[in-house]
């Protein structure tokens, strides 16, 4: 689908599952410009007006890499109270260094695909799905989109206990540069939107050895590699690492089952609700890299940039186009 200028009075539905967005061949000025061959989901949502300002194959389904972090963090703290600083640790290294081990351990104990029913339900994602039943361990593989995303960051700001808001959100304020796994994660909105921003970035098929190892240190020390997980050659995320252990269904809150998102002209409709049901691993075999978090002054603006990238496409290439998407889609609502 062409991004295109909708008068004020017109009125654009997305579909539930809209198809891979072909690359644009004129984007009118001042509009974001996704490359050739890259397909790109996002959603920029003004907290000042309460409105979608910008979007692009927001209902698309991308494979989640680390972005799911944020649910498996969710998830996790809404039914500890209280946290040891055991696993105090754990929230920390996974959301400020994207740390894979972290994320594999709580994926475990919580069950694994039961945290994405659960959030599902509770935040009233309807994009989302946990991996294929023969992949239960690869956390990777979870199915989200830009608009679910952006449903997450505004469930943590508004409704959320303010506990885990305050805990999650002060994580990726304070995100380091440098993944666990030694990979430069200030790429897309770190490197091509003015700070402060708090980021949860992620990133699947790209190795597990970086073309240039990150090495500023990062809030947790230096960068080491983590075994296994969404950011190694297996693009998974795969929780191999901890055993599981029988998790309690916890009880969900009533979804969000506002009619869609108000936007300047145009309307995001809902699509219909999943229920956290299993589906296909989107993009398989394709990189994904993805951008996501609070921008602007006072934190403005939810900016959520997915995208998912040729077959054999490097990291270094990916990043650039990423940021420089980034970018552009910050000025176009910002200036």
């Amino acid at each position: 689908m062409r991004f295109l200028a909708v008068p004020a009075v017109a009125a654009l539905v997305l579909a539930a599952t809209p198809a891979p967005t072909p690359a644009l061949a004129a984007a009118p000025p001042g509009k974001p410009r996704v490359p050739a061959g890259t397909a790109a989901g996002y959603v920029v949502f003004d907290r000042q007006t309460g409105k979608i300002v910008a979007h692009r194959s927001a209902h698309r389904k991308f494979r989640s890499a680390s972005v799911v972090k944020l649910l498996i963090a969710i998830d996790y703290l809404e039914s500890h109270p209280t946290v040891p600083a055991r696993d105090q640790k754990l929230l920390k290294v996974m959301l400020r260094v994207s740390d894979d081990d972290a994320a594999s351990a709580f994926w475990n104990r919580g069950g694994q695909g039961k945290i994405i029913k659960r959030t599902a339900r509770r935040l009233g994602l309807t994009d989302t799905a946990p991996p294929p039943a023969d992949k239960p361990g690869f956390w990777g593989y979870t199915s989200l989109s830009a608009l679910d995303v952006v449903r997450t960051y505004r469930y943590l700001l508004d409704r959320a206990d303010p506990r885990v808001g305050r805990l999650v959100l002060g994580h990726l304020r304070r995100a380091g540069q440098c993944g666990s796994d030694g990979f430069d994660q200030f790429f897309g909105i770190p490197r091509g939107v003015p700070g402060p921003w708090a980021v949860k970035q992620g990133w699947s098929g790209y190795g597990s050895t970086p073309p240039v190892r990150c090495t500023r240190a990062s809030p947790t020390g230096t960068a080491t590699t983590a075994a296994g997980g969404a950011e190694t050659a297996s693009a998974a995320g795969t929780a191999r690492t901890t055993p599981a252990v029988p998790t309690v269904e916890t009880a969900s809150a009533p979804a969000d089952r506002s009619p869609g998102f108000t936007t300047a002209g145009f309307t995001l409709a809902p699509s219909a609700p999943v229920a956290g049901a299993a589906a296909p691993v989107p993009d398989l075999g394709r990189p994904v890299l993805h951008t996501t978090g609070l921008v602007g002054p006072r934190e403005r603006w939810i900016m959520v940039l997915l995208t998912a990238h040729p077959a054999g496409t490097g990291w270094q290439r990916s990043t650039r186009r990423t940021t420089a998407l980034a970018g552009e889609l910050y000025r176009s609502v910002a200036s």
